[in-house]
């Protein structure tokens, strides 16, 4: 592979121990969701309550659990016990009352069934300072899909109360290795609701979700060379998208999902290509004497991120994706990789070497100013979230594969792991449709 040629850090290893065996798949589905401890928290966070909704006590307080768990995980929001009100969306509000609990905010709602029969949660967001109603909205659901209900409404009030986007209701993709069997899995954000994508005897890396989320790329080594898959997550079909000579890898999808840029060495050494999302044949990208990998699409399509060794170390360059002259990113330390852009495009992540350990930094791409934001030793496969808020990534803890998540600011941080194997390759998914 590309990344051992170029003496990177063992990117793509998982430990041999079996901590649990796997009977059943439930036990293996019980065992892949993964939990979130969190470890740290916002500077100034915003005092929510969110009461009890109404209907139905069993299904609105799972609902509403929902809520609160999304929130307080997000470490911006300190959750104010509403002491078992339970309120509508209709119901009056006791501003003052709320305010002595020390609320700003306040979510109120019940779930009921639509005009159509159907199941619907229906809310209310409130400013409690300015006795005001901030909005609300109407979801159409049904018990299976009560989570998702929840993770939109706390996207709701995620966005009315911070100004950007949430992304609760998004998707996280992640590989567990549990003896010889490895699992491609894809979770809600909260790691909850996880379903196999793909079962393999031979390892799985670097997936990529497509723009749209409708699509997943990743590299297989089940026909014992590293081959490139296209899978569509809706129909389950596996579409073979390059399959050349030699190493096939690191696939990343353009912005407009068009086409990707990967890493082959048909030609020689690992050299980047672009190809078509459809397949076909692979335009040269990168020309060079060393080793060019690791390649990530700028959010507007203009560059190409990637890791190379052609100046002697390993360090990040960018490439303009019509082709071009090479600039060089990264002069700070000697060692340099995985870059991967900001969804606004400001900054940049990546993994670097600082006395010793592998840790995730970020970079103001204005400024060239670097700031390393995680206190880990073995970090690797970060993955910005599509707010650019949080970024995921693999690291190590006590010899397992685990995946930490850390604010861009380097104050919010949390913890995934599952009960047993490792869990490795995280990639965020897109904002859901």
């Amino acid at each position: 592979m590309p990344l051992k040629n170029m003496n990177l850090p063992n990117t793509r290893r998982f430990a041999p121990r079996l901590l649990l065996s796997l009977l059943l798949w439930g036990a293996s589905l019980a065992q892949a969701q993964l939990s979130i401890q969190i470890t740290g928290a916002g500077a100034n966070q915003i005092p929510v309550a969110i009461a009890d909704f109404g209907g139905d006590p069993g299904t609105s307080r799972s609902l509403t659990s929902v809520v609160r768990g999304d929130l307080e995980r997000s470490g911006l929001f300190k959750l104010v016990d509403p002491h078992g009100a339970v309120l509508t969306e209709t119901s009056p509000i006791d501003y003052p009352s709320w305010k002595s609990l020390g609320a700003d905010a306040l979510a109120a709602g019940s779930l009921g069934t639509s005009a159509d029969g159907r199941m619907e949660a229906r809310f209310r967001l409130y400013d409690v300072n300015r006795q005001t109603q901030l909005g609300g909205a109407a979801y159409l659901t049904g018990v299976p899909q009560l989570r998702a209900a929840g993770h939109r409404i706390a996207d709701y009030i995620y966005e009315k109360l911070t100004g950007e986007r949430g992304i609760f209701s998004t998707r996280i993709a992640y590989v567990v290795k549990s003896g010889s069997r490895y699992v491609l899995w894809i979770a809600d954000s909260d790691g909850q609701n996880a379903h196999e994508a793909l079962v393999s005897r031979e390892p799985i890396i670097s997936p990529a979700w497509s723009p749209d989320g409708s699509r997943l790329a990743y590299v297989s080594f089940e026909n014992r060379k590293p081959i490139i898959i296209v899978h569509s997550l809706a129909s389950g079909k596996r579409d073979v998208l390059a399959n050349f000579k030699g190493s096939n890898s690191a696939p990343a999808w353009a912005p407009d999902g068009q086409r990707l840029a990967v890493v082959l060495t048909k030609d020689g050494s690992s050299q980047i290509y672009l190809i078509n999302a459809s397949g076909g044949a692979a335009q040269r990208l990168t020309s060079s004497a060393g080793i060019d990998t690791e390649p990530q699409f700028s959010p507007d399509g203009a560059y190409v991120y990637f890791t190379s060794n052609r100046g002697g170390s390993p360090q990040i360059y960018r490439v303009p994706s019509s082709g071009g002259n090479v600039e060089r990113i990264t002069f700070e330390g000697n060692y340099n990789v995985t870059p991967r852009p900001s969804p606004d495009g400001k900054s940049l992540a990546f993994i670097a070497r600082h006395e010793g350990r592998f840790q995730l930094s970020i970079m103001d791409l204005a400024s060239r100013q670097v700031q390393i934001i995680s206190d880990s030793y073995k970090d690797e496969s970060p993955s910005f979230a599509p707010n650019g808020r949080m970024i995921v990534m693999a690291t190590e803890v006590g010899g397992r594969g685990v995946l930490s998540a850390v604010s861009a600011d380097g104050r919010i941080k949390q913890r995934l792991s599952v009960t047993a194997g490792d869990v490795r390759e995280p990639a965020w998914g897109p904002f859901s449709k």
